[in-house]
């Protein structure tokens, strides 16, 4: 070593003066390779002179990082691999970096020393004493460790040589020192209870266990502590405010670290595992008196490496559903749609039993309705002037505008789900990165900021009951931690905040992070997978902010908001659970916006048992079940979301349910868009149902039954700690929301429903239902089916067009309204009605390729001041004893060969006044829909509460509905409704 620092000595002259020629480092004609030999075999002090030499020389011990820095790094007794314990195989980006960072902290303890020298006058002119060493072993200078500190000065060093040291009495550090193992880590045991009153010590490379008397291993109420590369066995470590403590490279085995009104406190790589408790408790709002360590720790955490998030957003992936139910990472922008032939496309459904393949003439079934069975479109704007016609009968068509479906999220859900194709999402629905939210969100960035409390950083939890306990106003950080085989990972009650960043969270045995009285922080970029219970649970009005998380593979739900919770739920990957993805009841209360929800095994987002909350621009997709269940009180308001692609219905409203379903896209469902039972008295508005397998919106009131529940599960879930879910009942608030206004009926108002495999919209119902202002439009069956409506039903300004079917059907002994409707250019009757109590006032009903308006027997209508006409068939047709008053109605004749108006028997109970028959004489006569323009006038139209009204917060703890489903269609029951 010696020739070695001679010739560094000698060729240092020769590389000054080739540094400025040749910066690649030929110095003294020697090859850059072995100056890399011959420097590996220099010591720290010497590699820091060498660097000062010059430039070149400076980057070429730079370049050492891979193999001298690496072997200083891992031959440091006093520390352990930078990435231990978590990822002991993955190498830092810098060797040197990270011994350097060790050196620096290893020297916290010492700063205090500083301060008193800077502080005595004359310093300048006092010598500094030297540091001396103290030995403790056997053949050494003293046998214990109370002996050589009674001996120890300012500073001194204790060096305690392999053994077993006890000590019967409590030991009390009076002065600083530094006490360090020699040899090997596990060399070195101390049995003691230290309690420090000094201003700083520093213990290194030692194995803690607790003395006979005490189960306190150390312990110490306004000093800094400092432990590095120390194991832990079976006692506790307690540090009070203002003390402070420093702690690395440690392994705790079934210890409890107590952090009471701490000020700051860094436990840094270190490795907690068997606990009987807690591992961690971090207790008390933190001192307003803090040591002297307190702004060297606050230095030495701020410059250290962060966890915080520094991606590029250009750079996020999009991987298709199959790969990010596997792999969980990344970031979606597109959705992949799955799967051979698409069950959701009217076009593809199979012909009705009976049909003639190819013929194009409408056939008239049993009850006297006519379905036609022409190709579709794609569009589903059908148009009757595209028919093959025969030459000798002239048709008449009026001149007419059908509104079509409205755009609710753009293009890509307007048209019918294709395998294998690529849905752009609308950038409202895109899942920002944790670093996009943190910059939008300047509250959440200064949450993610915040050092204060206790700070835990890349340590490991492991096989234990608990991870970190936080309460009593106490603040914690945890950033890049793992929590695995716990009871739990993380508790916060009492007042308490915490900030989690970058943690894995997973197969803990209750829920991974637990919030309850008043609890809150920043939950974020985390990975929450593979719990037993919820991956996160908020309870008594705890407040976290939860965003940008991975919550996945749980065995029960996502996140449960219950018992007063509130919180934002934000941007959060929620996939894969067994059951609902979020679950909201017992009057929870949170704000849940832009995740994405998918590829659950129960409802995407359930909201029961008085659960509230706002639910806006999620995208929920690919759930077993309802995409969203509400029932049992559950009054969320659920809007601008978008529910796709189910396995199930989109959205379910059950027993009890209400709340405002408003301005969402609902497409290519398997079962119906929406679900809803009348008595819930829920409100769907401006909804945009398209492509649903089923029924665009089906409306029952038959009461649930208690079916059984998948994998055996009751009807009831048990969210209460001490298993008695009454007991949140006690705690429950005043439902006092303004925004919420009492509503009396069902209403299903402003929607575009189109394209849906059998009608458009579906009534089977005891209730009053107002149906207004709603496009429907080329559905695979009828607009509209009343099939069973105790009350009155009222069908009110909406647009029926292009379906497969009629445009409405009244079956018998229903009570319906339609006023104001047009209905135009549906493939078999325009309205077909059964009704004993059925009112047609002001409607258009125009371009329908049966009759405009068919009464079967035994029906009670009133025909009152509508415009009527049929593209092929007869304005009126009266089957049988129909009873009827058509007055004041103006008809127009659709072929030459067909009257206007067809009675089949003399019928006296059908009373004709004051109508208007139009009977066209050549081509060239042109009649127009003038005086009121075409119906329906939706711009003039009254729109229900939720047009000036928002409201606020979700869901419930529902029941499961069994379903049986006939000839492709519902019964009268929601398939699959959901279940938790």
């Amino acid at each position: 070593m010696h020739e070695m620092k001679n010739l560094v000595t000698v060729s240092t002259p020769v590389c000054k003066r080739t540094a400025q020629k040749d910066v690649t480092m030929e110095a003294g004609g020697l090859p850059l390779e072995l100056w890399r030999v011959i420097l590996a075999y220099l010591h720290l002090p010497d590699l820091g002179r060498c660097s000062l030499v010059c430039k070149a020389w400076y980057e070429l011990i730079l370049s050492l990082d891979s193999t001298r820095w690496r072997q200083l790094c891992l031959g440091c007794t006093e520390c352990r691999h930078p990435n231990w314990p978590n990822q002991p195989d993955v190498e830092p980006e810098s060797w040197r970096e990270a011994f350097k960072q060790h050196y620096l902290a290893s020297k916290t303890w010492t700063k205090n020393a500083l301060d008193l020298d800077s502080s005595v006058c004359f310093s300048l002119f006092r010598r500094r004493r030297e540091r001396r060493t103290l030995s403790v072993g056997p053949g050494h200078e003293f046998d214990s460790l109370g002996s050589a500190l009674a001996m120890a000065s300012l500073y001194d060093r204790i060096v305690l040589f392999p053994g077993v040291y006890e000590e019967q009495g409590e030991i009390v550090l009076k002065v600083p020192v530094e006490i360090v193992g020699h040899g090997k880590l596990g060399e070195v045991a101390l049995l003691a209870s230290i309690d420090q009153h000094c201003s700083t010590t520093r213990l290194c490379n030692l194995v803690f266990m607790p003395a006979w008397f005490s189960p306190f291993m150390f312990k110490t109420t306004s000093g800094h502590v400092q432990f590095d590369n120390c194991n832990f066995e079976n006692g506790h470590i307690q540090v009070h405010g203002p003390g402070t403590c420093q702690v690395k490279f440690c392994t705790f085995k079934n210890t409890h670290v107590f952090l009471h009104n701490v000020p700051l406190c860094v436990l840094e790589n270190c490795e907690f595992v068997g606990s009987e408790n807690n591992s961690v408790t971090v207790e008390g709002h933190p001192s307003a008196d803090k040591n002297w360590a307190y702004k060297y720790l606050l230095g030495l955490i701020k410059s250290s490496p962060s966890v915080l998030p520094t991606e590029d957003p250009d750079s996020l992936m999009s991987l298709d559903l199959e790969s990010r139910d596997q792999a969980w990472s990344p970031r979606t922008c597109d959705i992949v749609i799955e799967g051979s032939q698409s069950p959701t496309s009217p076009a593809s459904s199979s012909p009705k039993p009976g049909s003639k393949a190819g013929s194009q003439e409408a056939e008239v079934g049993s009850d006297g309705e006519r379905v036609a069975q022409t190709p579709d479109s794609s569009d589903g704007g059908l148009s009757p002037s595209g028919e093959d016609e025969d030459e000798d009968q002239l048709t008449y068509r009026l001149s007419y505008q059908v509104r079509g479906p409205r755009p609710v999220l753009g293009g890509s859900f307007l048209g019918p789900p294709l395998p294998g194709a690529s849905i752009q999402l609308p950038s409202c629905l895109v899942l920002n990165s944790l670093q996009q939210e943190l910059q939008k969100d300047k509250e959440a960035m200064a949450l993610a900021s915040s050092i204060q409390g206790c700070l835990i950083r890349k340590c490991l939890f492991r096989d234990g009951k608990g991870g970190v306990f936080v309460c009593s106003y106490g603040r914690a950080k945890m950033e890049g931690n793992i929590f695995r085989n716990l009871t739990y990972a993380v508790r916060c009650i009492h007042n308490s905040k915490i900030v989690m960043l970058r943690n894995d969270v997973h197969r803990c045995r209750a829920a991974g992070i637990f919030l309850r009285l008043e609890g809150g922080g920043l939950i974020a970029g985390n990975n929450i997978y593979h719990n037993a219970e919820a991956g996160v649970d908020i309870r008594k009005k705890s407040n976290p902010l939860i965003l940008c998380n991975q919550i996945h593979h749980g065995l029960r739900s996502g996140i449960v908001v219950l018992g007063n919770g509130k919180g934002i739920i934000r941007n959060n990957q929620i996939f894969s659970n067994k059951e609902a993805g979020i679950y909201i009841l017992y009057h929870g209360n949170p704000v849940v916006s832009g995740n994405h929800i998918f590829k659950g095994r129960a409802a995407g987002i359930a909201v029961n048992e008085n659960g509230k909350g706002l639910i806006t621009e999620n995208v929920i997709r690919e759930n077993q079940w309802g995409g969203v269940d509400i029932r049992r009180g559950g009054v969320p308001v659920l809007r601008s979301n978008l529910i796709c692609f189910g396995y199930s219905d989109g959205v379910v409203v059950g027993d009890e349910g209400k709340g405002l379903i408003e301005g969402n896209t609902i497409y290519a469902n398997k079962g119906c868009g929406v679900w809803m039972m009348s008595s819930s008295l829920p409100h769907v508005s401006s909804n945009h149902v398209s492509y649903n397998g089923l029924y665009g919106v089906a409306v029952f009131s038959q009461k649930d039954g208690s079916g059984e529940f998948p994998g055996g599960h009751g009807a009831q879930e048990n969210f209460s700690e001490d298993g008695d879910a009454i007991l949140w009942e006690t705690e429950l608030e005043k439902d006092d929301d303004p925004l919420r206004r009492p509503v009396t009926t069902a209403l299903v108002e402003s929607n575009s429903i189109n394209h849906n495999g059998a009608s458009g919209l579906y009534v089977q119902s005891s209730e009053a239902l107002h149906i207004v202002t709603n496009v429907i439009h080329a559905n695979g069956d009828r607009g509209i089916t009343v099939a069973q409506s105790g009350q009155l039903t009222r069908v009110a300004n909406n647009s029926i067009s292009c379906n497969r079917q009629s445009g409405v059907k009244v079956e018998a002994q229903c009570k319906v309204e339609l006023r104001g409707n047009g209905i135009y250019d549906n493939r078999g009757h325009g309205i077909i009605t059964k009704g004993d109590s059925t009112v047609v006032i002001e409607n258009d009903i125009i371009g329908n390729r049966g009759s405009g308006l068919q009464l079967l027997p035994r029906s009670d209508t009133k025909v009152i001041k509508n415009r009527i006409h049929s593209f092929r068939a007869y304005g009126i047709a009266v089957r049988g004893r129909a009873k009827a008053l058509v007055q004041e109605n103006i008809i127009f004749q659709g072929k030459t060969n067909k009257t206007i108006f067809q009675q089949i028997s003399n019928n006296r109970d059908c009373v004709m006044q004051n109508n208007k028959f139009l009977v066209f004489k050549k081509k060239s006569d042109t009649w127009r829909l003038v005086n009121p323009p075409a119906r329906p006038h939706l711009d003039n139209s009254l729109r229900g509460p939720s047009a000036a009204h928002g409201g606020q917060k979700v869901t419930a703890m529902a029941t499961r509905i069994t379903a049986r489903v006939e000839g492709g269609y519902h019964s009268n029951r929601s398939i699959f409704c959901t279940i938790l």
